[in-house]
């Protein structure tokens, strides 16, 4: 069992300036103009300060990866989905991912629609992969795709690439639906699934 222990605040605190600062300097320039020293500079910090938190810019790229990872999953888990409902649970999720999606706008307009980050984009892909794989094993043979002969593989690039797809262009657009009305509309275009409401 892996061990949680709590962040100092300021450690978080800086690490979030740096955050701010990687993705305000995203919008105005390609990655690999960004340096650490306008980072450094953008976040208010010092050089030394940054070399505490990361090695490098990839190093910080891998560790804002796992963080976004993380927070997404806390986001998913913060109220219990029921196992036994007709839809193994796969509806809730869908509303928590987006309203994560939306509370976040700034950051993942910006590396989802404006500039795509690909370590960030390969890192949800797994994620939601993952998430997609789980669900079909708990549908089994009940599931559409099963009923269906669709292969697992051919699915699941199917509904991740419509799913990224479709929160890119709500992004783009500036979330002209709220996260609710756009799981349910995604949800309903799903192979099989029933009205939401």
């Amino acid at each position: 069992m892996k061990e949680t222990k709590k962040t100092d605040p300021r450690i978080l605190r800086t690490r979030q300036l740096i955050r701010d600062a990687f993705v305000q300097l995203l919008q105005e320039r390609d990655i690999e103009k960004i340096t650490v020293n306008s980072i450094a500079e953008r976040a208010t910090i010092n050089r030394v300060t940054f070399y505490l938190h990361y090695r490098d810019i990839p190093d910080m790229l891998e560790k804002m990866a796992d963080d976004m990872i993380e927070e997404i999953v806390q986001a998913l888990n913060r109220s219990p989905v029921d196992d036994n409902a007709q839809d193994g649970g796969y509806w809730p999720k869908m509303v928590q991912f987006i309203e994560h999606i939306a509370e976040h706008a700034e950051f993942y307009k910006v590396i989802l629609a404006v500039k795509r980050t690909p370590i960030f984009m390969e890192r949800l892909l797994i994620l939601v992969t993952d998430m997609m794989e789980e669900n079909l094993e708990k549908e089994g043979n009940n599931s559409f795709i099963s009923k269906a002969g669709i292969p697992t593989d051919i699915a699941m690039w199917y509904v991740s690439s419509a799913l990224f797809g479709t929160i890119i262009g709500w992004l783009r657009n500036d979330m002209p639906y709220s996260p609710h009305y756009l799981a349910k509309q995604f949800y309903q275009l799903l192979p099989g699934k029933g009205d939401k409401g």
